[in-house]
């Protein structure tokens, strides 16, 4: 048999030139994904910079504080969406189980002490995780199972305190920290940056943070890698929940009283918090980082409503309209070849 040369017919084509269409597709993803992640730090600059130019006195150490306290609550139901949503899911239900924490709080505080506090933050969490568990074992979408448990959570809310306010008077000391300054920082917003700086430590460090961003963008890949998937749904679930709980404290400790509806106008803002902050609404794509970004400029629209005469009653319709057209314009329909 004669040998083949180097240089005959039956060599292998080849390999295409780096310059061809792949590489063109991931430099425009890529190109995409920093105008992205960069556009809403420019935003928010814009808005701050806007409303102190139309309102000189909130360019002031009082007006941080102030914005600084309105984003800590928003910022901590914020961490368990962002996750949520990165795994290419999304909770209906941590505003409603907030509200009903605060009602919980307003009734165990007095006669349990610190021990009610646990008891609140071992509930949420666990009905955060028993919430993801079904969501993964059952492969019920997240969409549907947390719409349901809205209903149930905001139910419950409503029957425990017969549809009235709860005030908390004994033992408030306990939780009545977080509404006071330490220094020129507001304590819940130390708060708040303590729980996302370890949700983010833990997501960069351990195994988990990999992850969320193999579940989001590929769930049948990342099963065939075997990574647990059930487990991970369940673990980002119940951060969810807990982070209701630590919301809902933080909110008792501002009103001094528990409501079956205290959360409820929050759902809506963390949502658009996470998308806004460039989180993809698919999955995969974003991260805590960016969600402190969208926080912030949701609460800098909210004053600046406010400074511009826009009744609060129209603020849901503002959120509303944000989440439309963030998620229109960050979509990736190159992962989606059919929107339903």
């Amino acid at each position: 048999m004669t040998p083949t040369t180097p240089g005959g017919p039956t060599n292998a084509a080849a390999p295409a030139s780096p310059s061809g269409p792949t590489t063109a597709t991931s430099r425009w993803h890529m190109s995409k994904e920093s105008v992205t992640g960069f556009m809403p730090v420019v935003v928010l600059l814009a808005l701050l910079v806007g409303l102190s130019v139309a309102k000189p006195s909130f360019a002031s150490l009082a007006s941080a504080q102030v914005l600084a306290e309105e984003a800590s609550i928003l910022l901590v139901l914020c961490v368990g969406q962002t996750l949520v949503i990165m795994l290419g899911g999304i909770d209906l239900a941590l505003a409603a189980m907030a509200s009903l924490a605060s009602i919980l709080i307003g009734l165990w505080l007095p006669t349990n002490g610190i021990f009610a506090i646990l008891g609140v933050l071992t509930f949420t969490t666990l009905a955060g995780a028993l919430t993801g568990f079904v969501h993964a074992k059952a492969q019920v979408p997240s969409f549907i199972i947390t719409l349901g448990t809205l209903g149930i959570w905001s139910g419950f809310a409503l029957a425990l305190s017969a549809g009235t306010t709860i005030p908390v008077r004994e033992h408030y000391d306990l939780i009545g920290w977080m509404a006071d300054r330490t220094g020129p920082i507001p304590n819940s917003a130390a708060v708040a940056l303590v729980f996302v700086g370890l949700v983010m430590a833990a997501m960069r460090l351990l195994p988990m943070g990999r992850y969320v961003e193999a579940i989001g963008l590929a769930e049948p890949a990342a099963v065939m890698s075997g990574i647990r998937t059930v487990r991970a749904k369940t673990l980002i679930f119940a951060l969810s929940g807990f982070g209701s709980g630590l919301a809902a404290l933080m909110l008792v400790a501002r009103m001094n009283s528990g409501a079956p509806s205290l959360a409820d106008t929050l759902m809506l803002p963390t949502v658009a918090a996470v998308v806004v902050g460039g989180t993809a609404i698919t999955g995969g794509v974003g991260g805590l980082s960016r969600t402190i970004v969208g926080a912030l400029i949701i609460m800098v629209l909210r004053v600046g409503m406010a400074v511009i005469g826009i009744d609060a009653a129209y603020e849901q319709i503002v959120y509303g309209g944000i989440v439309i057209l963030a998620v229109g314009l960050t979509i990736d329909r190159a992962r989606i070849l059919i929107v339903k």
